[in-house]
């Protein structure tokens, strides 16, 4: 019988993505859309590093994402349940 898995393959550690590899998906993934000032970035960062949501130091536990490319875009909302921690129009 096959044993089934307990975790998807993106939230296994041997699946990490290495900083020069995340910029560059950050690069990509802003191309042509707009992106928050370096300062809201930070700010935005810092939120999700104190989050119990994050995996790995890179993913977001709740919608999946490199909360990098998240972060970085000015559209993007913060997807904690119930209370996010920044939104689109966070004023630092």
């Amino acid at each position: 019988m096959e044993q089934r898995q307990n975790q998807c393959r993106g939230c296994m550690e041997s699946v990490q993505i290495s900083s020069e590899k995340l910029e560059r998906l950050v690069e990509i993934a802003t191309r042509g859309r707009e992106s928050v000032p370096d300062e809201e970035y930070a700010w935005r960062m810092e939120q999700c590093q104190q989050c119990p949501g994050l995996q790995y130091g890179t993913t977001c536990r709740y919608c999946g994402c490199l909360v990098a490319v998240r972060a970085r875009l000015q559209e993007s909302v913060c997807p904690f349940p119930l209370v996010p921690k920044w939104d689109s129009s966070a004023a630092l």
